[in-house]
């Protein structure tokens, strides 16, 4: 098995081999869950991100948001632990071993936590809805980039997405589905 690192996540761990696919087996087609947004704003179309990694669905199958300008407070799409805490990106990994990411604007990793506060760490416990870390859309478009955040189920396939919404969404409200 090739492994993968997530590029301006995880630069020093192989995330493939921290996800193993799930030993039990789950009915093929059943909904396995509903992914909540992290952040207020309108839904986009992850082919839409300006990045190819994110667009070109390398990561894995999503949708982003373009968030609303204030501080906002990034939360937890599914309930799990976090496997990875950076301050511009984490990713919550379930009982059923579905890891999704949040990825809080593109090349944000350059601001080196520049305008980010973590407020939860790595193996901690999370429930749909926490806090994870809070973050300045408007400070990150001040520095020439985009706030747009990328929501992904890693290492799945397309079809594992569905009932993306579209246009305005609320915090916490259901962003896509997946099915395995």
């Amino acid at each position: 098995m090739e492994t993968t690192a997530i590029p301006g996540v995880d630069d020093d761990t192989t995330f493939a081999k921290q996800c193993a696919p799930n030993p039990r087996p789950l009915r093929e087609g059943h909904p396995l869950m509903d992914i909540l947004t992290p952040c207020p704003g309108t839904v986009r179309a992850l082919e839409t991100v300006p990045d190819p990694l994110f667009a070109g669905g390398l990561v894995g199958p999503g949708a982003a948001v373009e968030p609303y300008d204030g501080t906002q407070h990034a939360m937890a799409p599914i309930t799990g632990q976090l496997l990875k805490v950076h301050p511009h990106a984490y990713v919550v990994i379930n009982e059923a071993r579905l890891a999704v990411l949040v990825h809080l604007g593109i090349d944000t990793v350059s601001r080196r936590g520049d305008g980010f506060t973590v407020l939860k760490e790595e193996g901690d416990q999370v429930e749909a809805g926490t806090p994870v870390i809070e973050w300045d859309p408007v400070a990150v478009r001040t520095a020439g980039l985009s706030a747009v955040i990328p929501v992904v189920a890693l290492e799945k396939t397309e079809d594992t997405v569905t009932d993306v919404l579209d246009g305005e969404i609320a915090a916490g409200q259901r962003l896509f589905r997946f099915h395995r």
